[in-house]
């Protein structure tokens, strides 16, 4: 429950290194070659991005509901790789991973070679908070001269400061890195605000406290979708072996289809699926009915009537915010110079294997 909304970028800032040397080298591994298993199964690594939650659910659904077998596939789900999904797919550590456009974009410009094949969450769910007991803070321009919870990562600092200037404020603050959660930074007095996933610490926040007072990036100026959530690949993959992506692809839009339909029984996979993550089951049920009522996935009547397929990648909202982040000055390549030009959604996902 210690995920924020800096691991959208947190695992880029550790791997930028290791990146340049495979974007020199070629991949040290390759994740096309795939290899069967005493069933005739073709075995398959997915990577968390970071601990199991709702945002991965339909995966371990999946796998519990024998969706994948069914396919053809014997997948691992595997701990997040200490230099990142997003790295681990580059260099084909890992077939799959869960990860979302946005770092797809950012890992794209250092020279990766990734693609998000599935898109699940198709609306922001970051919140910006502070806890309830501060009532200096009242809207996001009072975070003005206070101290920001980062772990040092650009786009929130361009995140935080658009919402501050549309709210009326001249989006100046200071930052503190965090060092464990940013429940424990706040708690501590260490800083004044920090970021989180509604449909996560928002839920965790409820039922269990700290209590928070937060705002959210459409209210406050940020345009586009932030939090383009998905499934990722490697390209050469999607080239060489594209069969494996589309029965991966087509079991795990199942799974998550089936959480949305049935989000109880889909908590319950989830706490049992993934035991070492000691998921408490009324915890992970209220996230799921988060998800469902703010109809983070999509329009369940759109998906039911077959006028929006779900999993289809946002191209539109999520160039709204890469433009955003470009004229802010958030990107850089892998030598850490600013980069003008926004990276270009239509070239970082595909909606070729969702039917």
């Amino acid at each position: 429950m210690k995920k924020t909304i800096f691991s959208r970028a947190i695992a880029i800032l550790g791997s930028i290194a290791m990146l340049v040397g495979v974007a020199a080298c070629g991949q040290s591994n390759d994740s096309t070659k795939t290899a069967a298993d005493g069933n005739g199964l073709t075995k398959v690594t997915f990577m968390l991005s970071w601990a199991p939650d709702t945002n991965h659910i339909g995966v371990y659904v999946a796998k519990n509901k024998g969706y994948f077998k069914q396919a053809g596939l014997d997948v691992d789900i595997v701990a997040v790789a200490q230099a990142g999904a997003e790295q681990a797919v580059n260099n084909g550590m890992a077939d799959f991973a869960l990860s979302n456009l946005t770092n797809v974009g950012i890992y794209t410009l250092k020279g990766a070679k990734i693609k998000q094949v599935m898109q699940v969450q198709q609306k922001p769910s970051a919140i910006w908070c502070s806890l309830a007991s501060n009532k200096d803070i009242k809207s996001p321009k009072d975070f003005d001269g206070k101290t920001f919870a980062t772990f040092g990562s650009n786009e929130s600092d361009a995140v935080i400061r658009r919402m501050i200037q549309t709210d009326g404020g001249k989006g100046t603050f200071d930052k503190v890195t965090v060092g464990t959660s940013t429940f424990q930074t706040l708690s501590s007095d260490k800083a004044d605000f920090g970021g989180f996933y509604a449909t996560w610490e928002g839920v965790q926040a409820d039922m269990y406290g700290p209590k928070l007072n937060c705002f959210s990036e459409p209210d406050y100026g940020v345009p586009g979708n932030a939090d383009a959530i998905g499934i990722i690949t490697n390209t050469k993959t999607i080239s060489s072996n594209p069969n494996l992506v589309r029965k991966f692809v087509q079991a795990t839009k199942k799974g998550y289809e089936y959480a949305y339909a049935h989000p109880g029984d889909a908590a319950g996979i989830l706490v049992k699926e993934a035991p070492d993550a000691n998921l408490k089951p009324a915890f992970v049920k209220k996230s799921m009915k988060t998800i469902v009522d703010g109809q983070y996935w999509g329009d369940p009547t759109k998906i039911k009537d077959g006028s929006f397929t779900f999993g289809t990648n946002d191209l539109k909202g999520t160039q709204e915010y890469f433009d955003f982040l470009a004229k802010a000055d958030a990107y850089t390549d892998s030598h850490g110079k600013v980069i003008h030009q926004a990276p270009q959604s239509k070239d970082l996902a595909t909606d070729e294997f969702l039917k």
